[in-house]
C-alpha cells in the first residue's frame, strides 16, 4: 500500500512538472551552442552557432511559429569564427530585416577578431552581408555585441571595442577596453559610431533597450581602483548623456568577471538586472526605475542560496517583470525565475531545471510573449552541446 501511495504521489509530481514546464524540441543536427532569443510584436525568434564535424560554423535562424521552431535559415557561414561561451552571436528583427552579428579572426593573437554584421530579410533574401561594424582597422577585440530594433527602422548596436588596447599607457600598461555606440539603418550603413565610456570591464556581456526618448545603454564600468559596477547612459534627443552607476556596489575586483547586466524597458519604466559581489557577498540584484533610468530604487536581492549570475529579464506586462538567473543550492545548480512587481512584491522563486553551472551552459536565455515565458540554454547530449527550449505560463510562477 505504502509503495503504490509512493508511485502515485511522483506520478502526480511528473505530470505536474510537464504542465508546468513543456520542452519545445530542438531536434537539428551537429554541434549547437551560444543561443541568442529575440522577441517583439509578439513574435519569437532564435539564433545560434551551429558547428559541424569539421568546425565549420554557421549562424542559424528559426522562428516560433505554431508552437514549434521553423525549419533554420543560415544567416552566416564560416571557418574562422572566433567562437565564446560568454561573448556570442546576437540578433534583432525589424519589419521584415534580420540583423545578426559575429565575430571573426583578423589576426594572430587570440582575442584579434571583428564584428561581423549580416542583414538578411526574413524570407532570407541578403541586403547586406559581412560587413565590419568596427571600421578602424586595429587587429584587437571587439565583441560582447547587443542588437535592439530601432522603432524609426534600422537597429541600434553597443560593443565592447579594444582598438585602444594594443597601446600602452606612460606605465607601460595596456589602454583599457571601450564602450561603443552605433545605428544600422534599413539599407545597412553604419551611422552615429559613437564612444560611450573610455574604461570599462573588459569581457562582460553589454545590453541595450530602446526608449522614446531613444536608446539606453547599460554595462559593467572599470575605474581607476578597479570598482566593477553596473553603469548606465542614454541618448536624449541624439546626445549621450554622462554614465552613471545604477548603484554604488563598490565590487572591487582585478579582472573581469565574465558576467554582464540585461536592461529591459517599458513605456517610462525601466528594469536592470545584474550578478555583483558587494562587501563579499554574492548577489544578483534588480534595479527598478519609473523615469527611464533617471533614478532607481533600492535594488532587490533576488537569489535565495549562492548565485552565478548570468541573468536574463523582459517585462511581462507595464508593471511586473520576470528574471531568470542560474543559483546553486545544497541539492545542485539550477536555472530559476522570479516575478518581481515595480510595487516591489516578489515571488518565490521558480525552478525552471537543473543546470550546468559551469561555462558549458552559456548564457540562458528569456522571452515573453503574451503569458508565455520562454527560455533557451545551452546542454549536453549524446556528447555534443545542444539546446533545449521550454515554455512555461506566467500565472504559473
Amino acid at each position: 500500500m505504502n509503495k503504490l501511495y509512493v508511485i502515485a504521489f511522483f506520478l502526480i509530481l511528473s505530470c505536474k512538472s510537464e504542465k508546468t514546464v513543456k520542452e519545445i524540441p530542438f531536434d537539428f543536427d551537429n554541434n549547437n551552442g551560444q543561443p541568442s532569443l529575440v522577441s517583439g510584436e509578439k513574435k519569437l525568434s532564435l539564433s545560434w552557432v551551429s558547428k559541424n564535424d569539421n568546425n565549420d560554423a554557421s549562424l542559424k535562424f528559426t522562428q516560433y511559429i505554431n508552437n514549434q521552431w521553423s525549419k533554420p535559415m543560415s544567416l552566416a557561414k564560416g571557418s574562422n569564427w572566433f567562437i565564446n561561451w560568454a561573448d556570442f552571436p546576437t540578433h534583432s528583427i525589424n519589419d521584415d530585416l534580420v540583423l545578426s552579428s559575429h565575430l571573426q579572426k583578423s589576426g594572430d593573437g587570440t582575442y584579434d577578431y571583428d564584428i561581423i554584421l549580416n542583414l538578411n530579410k526574413i524570407n532570407g533574401e541578403t541586403v547586406r552581408s559581412n560587413f565590419k561594424l568596427n571600421k578602424e582597422g586595429v587587429k584587437a577585440e571587439h565583441g560582447f555585441v547587443s542588437i535592439k530594433n530601432n522603432k524609426k527602422g534600422g537597429f541600434f548596436l553597443t560593443w565592447l571595442d579594444g582598438r585602444n588596447t594594443i597601446f600602452k599607457d606612460m606605465d607601460g600598461n595596456h589602454k583599457p577596453m571601450t564602450i561603443r555606440f552605433a545605428q544600422v539603418t534599413k539599407n545597412g550603413e553604419i551611422i552615429n559610431d559613437t564612444e560611450l565610456d573610455a574604461m570599462t570591464c573588459e569581457c562582460c556581456q553589454t545590453s541595450i533597450t530602446d526608449s522614446e526618448d531613444g536608446p539606453i545603454v547599460v554595462y559593467r564600468d572599470r575605474s581607476e581602483n578597479e570598482i566593477r559596477d553596473i553603469y548606465i547612459t542614454k541618448s536624449i534627443l541624439g546626445e549621450w548623456d554622462e554614465p552613471k552607476s545604477v548603484h554604488n556596489d563598490n565590487w572591487k575586483i582585478n579582472g573581469c568577471p565574465v558576467n554582464g547586466p540585461k536592461v529591459i524597458s517599458n513605456l517610462n519604466k525601466l528594469a536592470v538586472a545584474w550578478f555583483t559581489i558587494s562587501n563579499g557577498i554574492p548577489t544578483v540584484n534588480l534595479a527598478l526605475s519609473n523615469d527611464l533610468g533617471s533614478t532607481f530604487n533600492n535594488p532587490i536581492k533576488l537569489n535565495d542560496f549562492d548565485p552565478v549570475g548570468r541573468v536574463d529579464i523582459d517585462f511581462l506586462n507595464n508593471d511586473q517583470v520576470i528574471v531568470s538567473y542560474i543559483e546553486n543550492d545544497k541539492e545542485g545548480s539550477y536555472l530559476r525565475l522570479k516575478k518581481i512587481d515595480f510595487n516591489g512584491s516578489i515571488s518565490k522563486h521558480f525552478t525552471v531545471d537543473n543546470i550546468s553551472g559551469e561555462r558549458n551552459s552559456g548564457v540562458p536565455q528569456l522571452e515573453i510573449v503574451g503569458n508565455e515565458v520562454f527560455v533557451v540554454w545551452t546542454i549536453s547530449k549524446n556528447g555534443k552541446s545542444q539546446l533545449k527550449s521550454v515554455k512555461i505560463d506566467s500565472n504559473l510562477i
